[in-house]
């Protein structure tokens, strides 16, 4: 079952209360907070789907909070902002900060679940999205992704790498030292002195290679 848990930040706790009632009703799971320090404590106790966020509260407005979320990196669910003295441009204030979307109180109730079922619908679809493309993500050949230790001093920090590096090289010229020698440029002899350096068994000797 998909998860949705809404946070409704409001201060009156008469809308607050039916908010919650009527989505608790949709089979939402509900959480109430009446100023910014409980909203702050739900986000990181609960972490909400989405929050409906007043923008008139005595000790923070709405958009204080939703400023501090985004700076504070917090805001990772969508935010539909609420209010019963709204303007436009109180709206495009909200929009621009990162407000997903702006209800006019009083809130009719199809208006209501028409929204936040809309709004949970993009935020699922664009999670998805990202999903698939982190998924999707390819390495183009010749490159491997490495872990490298890098609180090392520079030579062990060095050595590591070309260990890596060589080891690279084995495994894609199945152990060919003349192969390897020429696709990194360099002499046998000083290949075979750095296998010897970085504890590397040569694949394979050089009366071998001819064989």
């Amino acid at each position: 079952m998909d998860s949705k848990n809404v946070l409704v930040v409001d201060d009156e706790a008469g809308i607050r209360e039916l908010l919650a009632e009527i989505l608790f009703d949709e089979g939402y799971g509900v959480r109430q907070a009446e100023n910014a320090v409980q909203a702050n404590q739900m986000i990181q106790q609960y972490h909400p789907d989405i929050v409906l966020l007043d923008i008139w509260m005595p000790d923070k407005d709405g958009l204080t909070l939703l400023k501090e979320w985004v700076a504070e990196g917090e805001l990772k669910m969508p935010v539909i902002m609420m209010s019963g003295h709204g303007t436009i441009e109180t709206a495009l204030e909200a929009t621009r900060i990162g407000a997903i979307d702006f209800l006019e109180k009083p809130i009719a109730l199809k208006k209501l679940l028409e929204t936040v079922e809309r709004v949970l619908q993009q935020s699922k679809s664009l999670n998805a999205t990202k999903l698939k493309s982190d998924s999707e993500v390819s390495i183009p050949e010749g490159m491997q992704k490495v872990s490298l230790p890098l609180d090392l001093p520079f030579r062990e920090a060095r050595e590591q790498f070309d260990l890596l590096y060589l080891q690279y090289h084995i495994k894609k010229s199945d152990g060919n030292v003349s192969e390897i020698a020429e696709k990194i440029g360099l002499e046998r002899t000083h290949l075979y002195r750095k296998f010897k350096q970085l504890g590397i068994k040569p694949p394979k000797k050089l009366g071998e290679e001819s064989q």
